[in-house]
């Protein structure tokens, strides 16, 4: 019996470890940031994909740059609100930052994206955990 628990501990310690999927739904919102896409030149597009129905969802993004062990420099927060009526389709809401490349190897960057979502009623949600993106190596040059 005991090393049957311990296996079932194993794979709960597993799976905690794993990567999560980023993408989060609440209230008949999904909200997913995109890994940044490197335009190979100073811009780079942080993404997300927003799919809600007939709802209001308001989006706080936070863009860093990873410092390897050390305090990620925050580069960019914003906050913004996207409505969608009843026919509306996913959107990929697209936000271009200049990330000057400081180190010759080139610059890592991520996003942090939360959100919470407006009932019929005019109230607000809570908001979600933050969901982190990739980390992604961008290089300037143009």
């Amino acid at each position: 019996m005991v090393p049957l628990v311990s296996l079932g501990l194993l794979g709960v310690s597993l799976a905690m470890a794993a990567p999560a999927n980023a993408e989060t739904s609440r209230n008949g919102c999904t909200v997913n940031p995109l890994d940044p896409k490197d335009l190979r030149g100073d811009d780079v597009d942080f993404r997300i994909t927003v799919d809600c129905g007939e709802k209001t969802v308001e989006i706080r993004q936070r863009i860093f740059e990873d410092e390897r062990g050390h305090n990620d420099d925050l580069l960019v927060k914003r906050q913004f609100t996207k409505d969608f009526g009843r026919h509306d389709d996913a959107r990929t809401v697209h936000f271009f930052v200049d990330v000057r490349n400081h180190d010759r190897r080139g610059e890592e960057v991520y996003q942090l994206v939360s959100f919470r979502v407006e009932n019929h009623g005019g109230h607000w949600s809570d908001w979600t955990p933050w969901e982190k993106s990739a980390v992604v190596e961008v290089h300037s040059g143009k």
